[in-house]
């Protein structure tokens, strides 16, 4: 890749910007620290515009169960064919579809044609010996009784899960199934969908919802970034992900992106990450030594200022003293 020196700006977020030569060095250090893998990144230029696109992880933070699809999109859904069906003479085709049902043409026969009684007793052979011919007569087609159909419901041939398959996408090995179409992904499992800078927080979660044919809507979830020390960083409707991930960093034990629930969740700041994995003794410790420093404080500031009051009182008497000269 050429990452040569460039002086334009690229936007972040809402009203934040970076020049295109820090985000180039940025860049630059995530693919070395992908290099040979399909998580580096490309860029290129488009009207004007610096445009980063490749893979971004993101890990399954979900707390309550989401919902699968029971279908594609742009699949219908063909109902299983019904006992009626064959008896009322009507045929299913390879792909489902309904065949008209063959009718009895309406032929008339003559005397001379017409068999006699001891004929019609007789072997299916003619006068000649020989079997008459089956295209010559017309018949309705076979039908099958009620006890003959089974009904597969919903069972799915080969061909028809492989379809399925190639439309749609595992949840770390877990396909749409009807028992357990509701369920919660493995916490911290990984997951990853084809992005580019110029996408959105929003964009990226529609993109990512649709990829799984997950119901839920997106406006149910949110994208943070996650610090080891415990910091956590909402990342905003205006922000762009893939840039958000770029200037975190490539390590992934340093910091992760998680799909979690909007209202699960609360922010965490760094300030108060520092003292999140500390043990209640620690923190119960730093608290009495806070408080001692706080009473040290007050004790000092009780002293300056009970001499600053003698101090008045005792130039107030001064003046009270002498004699006023007139």
């Amino acid at each position: 890749m050429d990452y040569s020196h460039q002086t334009s700006l690229v936007p972040c977020g809402q009203d934040k910007y970076i020049s295109k030569n820090e985000l180039l060095l940025h860049l630059k250090t995530y693919n070395l620290y992908y290099e040979g893998q399909n998580l580096q990144l490309r860029h290129r230029e488009e009207e004007d515009e610096f445009i980063v696109e490749g893979l971004l992880n993101i890990s399954w933070g979900l707390r309550r169960p989401i919902r699968l699809q029971m279908q594609d999109d742009n699949e219908r859904i063909r109902p299983p064919p019904s006992s009626s069906s064959w008896h009322s003479g009507c045929n299913l085709g390879a792909q489902g579809t309904i065949l008209k049902p063959l009718t009895m043409p309406n032929i008339q026969i003559s005397e001379v044609d017409a068999p006699s009684e001891n004929e019609e007793m007789s072997s299916p052979t003619d006068s000649r010996g020989l079997k008459p011919l089956q295209e010559d007569t017309p018949q309705l087609m076979r039908t099958r009784s009620d006890v003959g159909v089974r009904r597969r419901g919903n069972v799915r041939t080969p061909s028809d899960q492989r379809r399925i398959r190639r439309h749609r996408f595992s949840i770390n090995g877990h396909f749409y199934n009807h028992k357990t179409s509701v369920f919660t992904p493995a916490y911290g499992s990984i997951t990853n969908v084809r992005i580019n800078s110029t996408m959105t927080t929003p964009q990226v979660l529609k993109l990512l919802l649709n990829k799984f044919k997950i119901e839920n809507s997106a406006e149910e979830f949110a994208l943070y970034v996650v610090h080891t020390s415990g910091e956590k960083q909402k990342l905003k409707n205006t922000d762009y992900p893939l840039i958000a991930r770029i200037l975190q960093g490539p390590c992934e034990q340093v910091s992760k992106v998680f799909l979690m629930e909007k209202d699960q969740v609360e922010e965490v700041t760094y300030d108060v990450a520092q003292y999140i994995k500390f043990e209640m003794p620690v923190l119960k410790s730093f608290i009495q030594k806070l408080q001692e420093e706080e009473d040290r404080e007050v004790k000092k500031l009780m002293r300056k200022y009970t001499v600053l009051r003698l101090m008045i009182c005792q130039r107030l008497e001064e003046i009270a003293e002498t004699p006023v000269t007139i």
